[in-house]
């Protein structure tokens, strides 16, 4: 019998797994802890709608599914785990706290990689949380140049919402092609030609080197020579998984926190992980995955509270993501990791409305579509690995 859980981490994965636990019976101490002061609030639209205004910060705050009682301490970070002890040290708002548990969800998502060049001029910012995202909007009320490092999903949409409100941008992206490693090369170059659309100066293959400016940034200069003036630089190179406070304790860490199926740690016991911190073994795919989307995380939350409280089933669920840019809706159902082939199963790229299909060994693994909701009537073909390429909706 649990009597006494901890949940750190009050994204979407940890307040989905505080939630289940309470549906599902469970009556004794429940604590939440979240290193943010805010209300735990939805990370999709930073980039996007808040970013732009378009929404205040009100509208992103996360609607709880179900009412639970919980001690919930705001502006608290983990800072050690002992497994043997069953303690884990916080930082309370500068105030050390110790907190004992029997049970443990841990659902402290991810970290941005910060510029690697150490410090950098004012100007130059990151965007993870609700504060970077109203930060960096206060600025663009002055109609910045923009200059965005990093062409992966965050960089690729704070260009996009630039655009929208008329502001002169360069993206920036070190690698082959935008989005590539999420999309492939074939979707790369699609969507790179949809940012040029847009009039943003897409600069692949470049590297920063530098920033110009002393106090502050007045623009990049790249790898070579060249410099690309900017008032704002937002650089966007990824996250890690929010690990460094689990040093000593003896979990199995390898990008993220490694766990099993139904989200229990390795050689742990009573400890479950959900989230952009968790590298779940996938049952379909056979490998462990570490994936950092809405979705994922909301449902692993509940899958790791079910666990805990002893009700333990593989989570198999097909991973599903959505990226807006523009007018278009970027949908994607499954993993396209390791594919060996792609085609056009419906539609043509050139008039955005269109689906795509990845295959490894014969077999449909991920589709893709920018034709809304339309990637769900391929659910069973990726779950039962049917031939690829699938038969079109």
């Amino acid at each position: 019998m649990l009597r006494d859980i901890v949940v750190v981490g009050a994204g979407l994965a940890g307040m989905r797994a505080a939630e289940t636990l309470r549906q599902h019976g469970y009556d004794g101490t429940l604590t939440v802890v979240g290193d943010e002061r805010h209300a735990p609030y939805h990370r999709p639209p930073l980039s996007k709608k808040l970013l732009s205004g378009q929404i205040q910060r009100a509208g992103i705050d996360l609607a709880l599914q179900f009412d639970f009682d919980a001690r919930v301490l705001r502006g608290a970070s983990a800072r050690k785990l002992d497994t043997s002890a069953r303690t884990i040290d916080l930082d309370d708002d500068g105030t050390p706290l110790s907190l004992h548990y029997d049970g443990l969800v841990i659902a402290t998502g991810a970290t941005p990689r910060a510029w690697p060049g150490g410090a950098v001029p004012d100007g130059v910012l990151l965007l993870r949380t609700v504060d970077d995202c109203l930060a960096i909007r206060e600025r663009l009320s002055a109609r910045p140049r923009v200059v965005v490092v990093g062409g992966g999903f965050i960089g690729a949409e704070v260009a996009a919402t630039c655009r929208t409100l008329g502001l002169d941008v360069t993206l920036i992206e070190r690698g082959n092609g935008l989005l590539q490693s999420a999309l492939g090369a074939e979707m790369a170059e699609c969507w790179a030609k949809l940012h040029t659309q847009h009039g943003v100066d897409l600069r692949v293959g470049a590297d920063v080197q530098a920033f110009v400016g002393d106090r502050r940034v007045e623009g990049v200069t790249l790898g070579d020579g060249s410099q690309v003036a900017a008032d704002l630089v937002i650089v966007g190179l990824g996250v890690t998984p929010a690990t460094d406070w689990l040093e000593g304790s003896g979990l199995r860490v390898d990008d993220g926190l490694v766990c099993d199926a139904t989200g229990a740690v390795d050689g742990c016991d009573n400890v479950v992980a959900a989230g952009d911190i968790a590298r779940w073994w996938h049952p379909r795919y056979e490998r462990h995955l570490r994936i950092e989307h809405w979705d994922h995380a909301g449902r692993q939350g509940e899958t790791a509270a079910r666990t805990l409280l002893g009700s333990a089933a593989a989570y198999d669920g097909l991973p599903y993501f959505w990226s807006d840019q523009y007018d278009v809706k970027l949908q994607m159902l499954g993993v396209p990791t390791g594919y060996d082939a792609f085609t056009i199963v419906e539609g043509r790229p050139d008039d955005w409305d269109f689906t795509g299909a990845y295959g490894r060994e014969g077999h449909t693994i991920a589709v893709l579509s920018t034709i809304p909701g339309r990637v769900q009537a391929y659910r069973d073909a990726i779950a039962q690995a049917a031939a690829f390429p699938p038969r079109p909706a």
